[in-house]
């Protein structure tokens, strides 16, 4: 330590505040690495998810207001790697973009519930249409949508 001018010795280290300021950096930064580390696979999954639930929906409302028994039909042999829906007049799915590929390889669907026929869905006449269950797997990942039925589809906690 070397004397200041006063005869007291001077003190070398940190301001409380530039302490802060490092905390802060290091923190932001480590939320920033967190964040660009997420599997690739399940934020593509998700946003999977997010598209089927908006389909679903929207095929949905227009089989209420329309009164057609319409249906999701995941991808079958012929159509590999697509889902369609069944019911709505074609000009109508083609106007609103509800027949669409997967966004990555195709996931194994899993379907259940009361409304469910086998390996679709269904969305209407009814405004009431029972609760029913998609999930979605690739992989090691799995996402679930879920409806009670009156509810519209949406992504369950635990993906279960």
């Amino acid at each position: 330590m070397r004397a200041r001018p006063s005869g007291r010795p001077s003190q070398r280290g940190f301001t409380l505040i530039e302490l802060i300021v490092a905390i802060t950096i290091v923190a932001i930064a480590s939320a920033t690495v967190a964040v660009a580390v997420r599997d690739r696979a399940d934020v593509q999954l998700e946003r999977e998810a997010l598209q089927l639930a908006s389909v679903l929906e929207t095929a949905r409302a227009e089989a209420r207001a329309a009164s057609l028994d319409v249906r999701w039909v995941p991808d079958s042999g012929n159509d590999a790697g697509r889902y369609h829906l069944t019911g709505l007049p074609s000009p109508l799915v083609r106007r609103l973009g509800l027949e669409r590929p997967w966004l990555g390889d195709t996931p194994i669907v899993e379907i259940q519930g009361a409304a469910a026929n086998g390996r679709t869905l269904r969305l209407g006449p009814e405004p009431l249409i029972g609760a029913q269950r998609v999930t979605l797997i690739r992989g090691d990942h799995r996402i679930t949508l879920a409806t009670d039925g009156l509810r519209p589809f949406a992504i369950t906690k635990g993906g279960a």
